[in-house]
């Protein structure tokens, strides 16, 4: 069964820079698609406020994944979530 997730790219004071809703049939997706994005948000070229985290919120508005700036040293997925 497919479930929606809302992306949320985080800049500065916990702050949402960029939101993106998605549907697909799990977790493991979403994450893959918020790491991307994430990726994406903090290339040099982007004009805007840095990003710093993304968080995962599934449709009951309950936080499944979080990833920061600093979980960089644990590797991909493996952050508050």
């Amino acid at each position: 069964m497919r479930e929606t997730y809302h992306i949320e790219i985080i800049g500065p004071e916990d702050a949402p820079v960029q939101r993106a809703s998605i549907r697909t049939a799990g977790l493991d997706a979403a994450r893959e698609r918020a790491l991307r994005l994430f990726r994406r948000a903090r290339v040099p070229q982007r004009s805007g406020p840095a990003a710093e985290a993304v968080r995962i919120v599934d449709g009951a508005g309950t936080e499944v994944f979080r990833w920061s700036v600093w979980d960089e040293g644990t590797g991909p997925g493996r952050g508050r979530g």
